[in-house]
């Protein structure tokens, strides 16, 4: 299994290419100011006035900025803002948050496509989601919208796509009503690949511990599972880990002969640490992969075995989806699965000759 390394943070050095934000910072204006000037309508000039705008071109000048022909189609007869809505309270406070890589994506997108992002910080999700009130009559402030977070709500978005209002969700999301616009992990991919690797090292029995909760990314990563399982002519053995005692997860494992798994990101922590606990080795008793980044940062830094999330690419293409939506590119993708970076890490080994 090929190991690529996890890089994430912003980019830095002279190679960036100037974007509109640039442009407003040097011209002391917004970046709906430089849209306006851009799109070189009469109106849009006379509501910025001479000296602004000529303060604007001699900041496109200086900087060398190119304009991007997407956002200025945006321009045209809009706002040039796309929101960004949340199902939970997501926003996050420091880097090392779930959220933050998926958030700092939109926003380097933003800024490359000279977009401002509005977040919806206001409109607190409740049970009757966006379509009990007046939730989707609000997301129109904006030209489009970015939908994250995992509990979302079916009637949302068969909703958003009756009424043809340009969004995406980040990650793959279904609705009866119609197709739903997203930027997805390749979770069934990822996984094929880890259980692949696990039978690489010579496991047969392997287990997948992962939840009954009908998400989309636990079917995916289930549907990998039995893929890979089913490719090896061996029976797929799955464990719902629900809210078990870890040791008693470990318990149940060990019982049926066990001798790998591949566990969801929430629950492996506890289970490695279960098995520590009792004297066991990983891998030398059982070899353990994760399947993708946890959403509550560990204490311990372990090198795991697995795949992590390309969190921030997802981010940056959802906000591209809602673009071409935008500009009329109907005939692109509107459903794109992102690869997730596999790691070899050291928690899966070899079978123990006595297993």
């Amino acid at each position: 299994m090929t190991t690529t390394r996890h890089e994430s943070g912003r980019r830095s050095g002279s190679s960036r290419r100037p974007t509109q934000a640039d442009v407003a910072r040097l011209a002391g204006v917004s970046q709906t100011t430089v849209s306006l000037v851009l799109s070189g309508s009469g109106a849009a000039q006379r509501r910025v006035g001479e000296e602004v705008s000529e303060r604007v071109l001699r900041a496109i000048e200086l900087t060398g900025y190119v304009a991007n022909p997407v956002a200025q189609s945006l321009a045209g007869g809009r706002t040039s803002i796309i929101g960004v809505y949340t199902y939970e309270p997501v926003f996050p406070h420091d880097a090392g948050n779930f959220y933050y890589p998926f958030l700092e994506g939109m926003e380097d997108e933003a800024q490359r496509l000279g977009v401002d992002l509005l977040l919806f910080t206001s409109m607190a999700p409740s049970h009757r989601g966006l379509t009990g009130g007046s939730g989707i009559r609000r997301l129109r402030v904006a030209d489009g919208c970015v939908l994250l977070g995992r509990h979302s709500s079916p009637d949302d978005l068969a909703e958003l796509v009756r009424q043809e209002f340009p969004f995406a969700f980040v990650g793959r999301r279904e609705t009866p009503a119609g197709e739903v616009p997203f930027a997805g992990a390749a979770y069934q991919d990822a996984t094929a690949s880890v259980v692949e690797h696990l039978l690489e090292l010579g496991h047969r029995r392997i287990a997948l511990v992962n939840e009954y909760t009908g998400h989309e990314s636990v079917e995916d990563r289930a549907r990998g599972y039995r893929r890979a399982m089913a490719a090896a002519g061996l029976q797929p053995v799955t464990f719902d880990q629900g809210d078990r005692d870890a040791g008693d997860l470990l318990d149940a494992l060990r019982a049926s002969g066990m001798t790998a798994a591949a566990v969801s990101s929430d629950v492996v922590g506890r289970l490695r640490r279960a098995a520590l606990d009792r004297g066991l080795t990983v891998p030398g008793d059982l070899s353990l992969a994760r399947l993708g980044d946890p959403e509550i940062r560990e204490d311990a830094d372990v090198d795991w075995t697995g795949f992590l999330i390309p969190r921030m690419q997802m981010g940056a293409e959802a906000l591209r989806i809602v673009a071409r939506r935008l500009a009329g590119d109907e005939d692109t993708d509107a459903q794109v699965f992102i690869p997730c970076t596999l790691v070899d890490g050291s928690t899966a080994g070899p079978l123990a000759p006595s297993a």
